[in-house]
């Protein structure tokens, strides 16, 4: 008789794998679809040659694909925003080796989300379980789940995972009927200085239009590649992503993409690039090839948040760092990811430097929540709302 018991599988191409089962577990998260993860691998973004080895788990029941795991194996850090270098550094200096590691995150993309597809938490401890055993089997220092939800989070510290805290910075709609009600919900001095800037930037013959993906042209992705990668020249660094990749996605998931475009006497001179479901916007990069004081919030913070006003979008995600994102509405939000690291002595310094910065972590939150630019504070909009229809 034949089996039917769950069986693990480890692919190395998410190709092979039915778009339309893996689209079924990763529900409305645009990062998660077959489409997005697919492109960056074969636009040659997250690959073997860049150092992103897929290595997926898939898990089938009765030859159906009912749960999923994108993991890699990874030889170095980058492309992650949560930062294991001083990690990887006290490996090398005690003649140890940190890579490969195991890596369960989306490619680049520093937002929450579900990183284990599944519908029961039973399906989920396979997965991990899995996971933990694919790290020992192939020699891996180590198990890293970046970015996942709140509840699932706690799962891996059941199976023995080590939770670590960030923070990035939301801003929240509250039903405003316009940017003018946003506004009038801060305080003065926030609201004033909000009301200089855009004026500063209006004043100097900048205009804006928010683009939605089926209508971008190609001489427009052009050129906010051509942006994007001026924001990386600026900082002396190298872009993940290449032209194909953006030409694809805009191709493939239209839906989910709205650019916001700037433009001085008719000519496109800035631009960012953010991602949504309809509930949850990402602002994920913008570029500018003219200097103007303020072009920046005004891209990637004002405009955004007037699109989803507009678009009755209920969070719109900063992405990483920036404390000045709260003098914008942007309140910080704790995000999480899980570890696990094979050399127990190690594994145990982690653990006791994590409890450590945790504890810091609390009193810098708190910290920030101080500084609302709020009159009163918003009423906060559950993880568990935000992640509806993930999976």
């Amino acid at each position: 008789m034949k089996s039917t018991a769950p069986v693990v599988e480890i692919r190395d191409s998410i190709a092979a794998i039915p778009a339309n089962e893996w689209n079924c577990l990763a529900g409305d998260d645009p990062f998660l679809r077959h489409e997005f993860l697919n492109t960056l691998h074969e636009t040659g973004c997250a690959c073997a040659d860049t150092g992103w080895s897929p290595v997926y788990l898939i898990l089938r029941e009765q030859g159906i694909v009912t749960g999923a795991m994108p993991l890699y194996l990874k030889d170095h850090s980058y492309g992650e925003y949560v930062f294991d270098w001083a990690w990887a550094d006290a490996y090398q200096r005690h003649g140890l080796r940190y890579y490969p590691k195991l890596l369960n995150a989306v490619p680049f993309t520093p937002v929450s989300g579900n990183r284990v597809l599944a519908d029961t938490i039973e399906k989920r401890r396979t997965l991990l379980a899995a996971a933990l055993d694919l790290a020992r089997t192939s020699n891996a220092s180590s198990l890293h789940c970046l970015f996942p939800f709140m509840d699932e989070a706690a799962e891996m510290a059941d199976c023995g995972l080590m939770l670590r805290h960030g923070v990035q910075f939301h801003w929240q709609n509250q039903g405003y009927a316009d940017f003018d009600a946003f506004l009038a919900t801060l305080n003065h001095g926030k609201r004033k200085k909000i009301k200089q800037e855009r004026r500063h930037v209006r004043d100097t013959g900048i205009r804006f239009e928010a683009v939605p993906g089926n209508a971008v042209t190609d001489a427009q992705w052009r050129f906010f590649h051509r942006c994007y990668c001026e924001t990386y020249r600026q900082h002396q660094s190298t872009p993940y992503l290449n032209l194909d990749f953006f030409r694809a996605i805009g191709h493939l998931m239209p839906s989910n993409i709205a650019l916001i475009i700037a433009s001085r006497e008719h000519q496109p001179i800035a631009a960012s690039l953010n991602i949504h479901n309809g509930t949850r916007l990402c602002g994920r990069y913008w570029g500018t090839l003219e200097y103007h004081p303020s072009l920046h919030f005004e891209t990637c913070f004002y405009q955004v948040i007037e699109f989803c006003i507009s678009n009755r979008i209920a969070c719109f995600e900063g992405g990483a760092q920036g404390e000045h994102k709260i003098a914008r509405g942007l309140l910080p939000v704790e995000t999480r990811s899980a570890h696990w690291l094979a050399q127990p002595q190690f594994s145990a310094a982690v653990e006791d430097f994590l409890k450590r910065e945790q504890h810091g972590m609390s009193t810098y939150l708190d910290e920030l929540h101080e500084r609302t630019p709020f009159k009163k504070p918003p009423q906060v909009i559950s993880e568990t709302a935000e992640s509806a229809g993930s999976t």
